[in-house]
């Protein structure tokens, strides 16, 4: 530290020696992290490219306090001080850059995150190499942040001598430990172990579209322990995720997106079957929701009270099209029979007898 008395050209104290190199060397961080984003800003001009964006959103802010913190860091192996000082302030920057590295680490993942989100985009019409790409990347990505904190979280309390004597003398213990904590924690490893499960088999996805506890919707977010379907009308539906493997539900996307949509009316016995034949041809040819796979008109039923059951059958390429589709044919099937064969609607028949018949 003799240069910097020659620098100045008379004697300085050793405490603002100390803060003009701690001074240099936060300044110098911040220089470079300054020429680090605006690298990364220009090129992100030049190259439209997904990472480069995420990396100066995601990790601009932990980069500007990790980068000044490391300098400061090393700058102290130039300081003079008693040990009294060194060691608190060596230990405080050991733990400030354990926890911004853990932030970087997270955010990293972020980016990466972003980067498959975009090349696995849902906005299509068969999003089933998607939605099972997202549903793996989701879980993988929670546990390994929680892998990440539990790890950072260990990592400083080590690093203090009186943490480290604790766990010595907590490991004669361990055994009787580890049986009430396996008792204690059964049900959380349990949905830890469920989630890894559907994570990699898969019997749910991200937007699924399911039929869970009687109610209609989709999968919209999986958690390590529950999984979030958001129902038909905005409600939230929240499942522990062990949910999924314990009980049967049904599941309209697992394979594909495509699905038959059915209409039933109840009419009588006069109805000619060949004219509606006709019309639910024409109303799916003029509709976009068809996808012109499945087109059929059957009589599936005749039932006790005068009335014949007739099915429409037809297709769509995803569950929210089949009930649209489902619900405009309804309506103008309805229409053309009250129009075209109004006697043909559903009626009660009865029989008046001549109670003075034969006499």
């Amino acid at each position: 530290m003799q240069y910097l008395d020659k620098l100045f050209g008379f004697p300085i104290p050793l405490f603002f020696k100390n803060l003009i190199i701690g001074f240099i060397a936060v300044f110098l961080g911040i220089l470079i992290r300054f020429i680090i984003h605006k690298t990364f800003i220009l090129l992100s001009r030049w190259w439209d490219f997904i990472i480069i964006k995420s990396t100066v959103k995601h990790l601009k802010r932990p980069i500007a306090f990790f980068i000044p913190l490391l300098f400061l860091n090393f700058s102290l192996t130039l300081m003079e001080m008693s040990p009294a000082y060194r060691l608190p302030m060596s230990k405080a920057l050991e733990i400030a850059l354990t926890i911004i590295f853990a932030l970087i680490l997270v955010r990293a993942i972020n980016v990466l995150e972003d980067y498959f989100y975009l090349k696995y985009d849902l906005n299509k019409e068969n999003n089933l190499k998607e939605r099972k790409i997202r549903t793996q990347l989701q879980f993988v990505r929670k546990f390994i942040v929680s892998l990440i904190i539990l790890v950072t979280i260990a990592i400083i309390l080590l690093s203090f001598e009186s943490m480290r004597k604790i766990g010595a003398g907590l490991l004669t213990g361990v055994g009787i430990g580890g049986i009430i904590i396996g008792f204690a924690a059964q049900k959380s490893l349990g949905n830890l172990l469920a989630g890894f499960q559907i994570a990699f088999t898969q019997p749910i996805r991200i937007d699924d579209v399911l039929i869970v506890e009687g109610e209609w919707g989709k999968v919209e977010e999986i958690t390590l322990t529950y999984v979030v379907v958001n129902i038909w009308d905005q409600r939230r539906l929240i499942l522990p995720i062990t949910y999924f493997i314990e009980k049967p539900f049904q599941n309209w996307t697992r394979v594909s997106a495509d699905l038959l949509g059915t209409v039933f009316l109840y009419l009588d016995y006069t109805i000619p079957i060949e004219p509606m034949r006709q019309e639910l041809t024409r109303l799916l040819n003029e509709n976009p929701l068809w996808d012109k796979r499945v087109n059929v008109v059957q009589v599936t039923d005749s039932i006790k009270d005068g009335t014949i059951e007739v099915r429409f059958l037809m297709s769509a390429s995803n569950s929210s099209r089949a009930f649209d589709l489902r619900c405009y044919v309804r309506e103008a099937m309805i229409a053309f029979i009250q129009q075209n064969y109004p006697d043909s609607l559903p009626k009660k028949r009865f029989e008046l007898r001549d109670k003075f018949a034969g006499l």
